[in-house]
């Protein structure tokens, strides 16, 4: 009885998994995409985020930020957003956090990793159902 009640409740599961990988999408799409405005355009104003001059490395990086986390949050070009914003912190993860120490939460580098990780998992799965590039897939 417990085996049938089970393979129902992961039956239940399974079919949401398109809606939760959109959901997930979103929100890392969203907090990327603010991430790269507090860079960019100093919005949200943080203390922790310094003024970067254009054209630099801080910039780009927040350009990048912006332009995926947007692509991502809509599931426009999720993969190849992803990819770019995975390897975006995989880059910031190794030239600006690894040199303070081995392990993440030694070095400050845990959210790089979380997204770097996070990303690299959309590469794979694509955006969910509730997504742009669903909704063309389907037309």
């Amino acid at each position: 009885m417990a085996s049938s009640s089970t393979s129902s409740s992961v039956a239940k599961l399974d079919g949401a998994t398109p809606v939760v990988l959109s959901l997930f999408r979103i929100v890392f799409g969203f907090l990327f995409t603010v991430h790269g405005t507090a860079i960019l355009f100093r919005w949200p104003d943080l203390a922790s985020m310094p003024p970067v001059e254009s054209w630099s490395l801080g910039w780009w990086a927040g350009a990048i930020e912006f332009l995926t986390g947007v692509a991502i949050l809509f599931g426009a070009g999720t993969r190849i957003a992803a990819f770019l914003a995975s390897g975006t912190m995989a880059f910031a993860y190794f030239t600006q956090h690894q040199s303070a120490g081995l392990l993440p939460i030694e070095n400050n580098g845990e959210l790089a990793v979380l997204f770097c990780w996070a990303f690299l998992l959309l590469v794979f799965t694509g955006g969910g159902s509730l997504s742009i590039d669903a909704a063309l897939k389907k037309s």
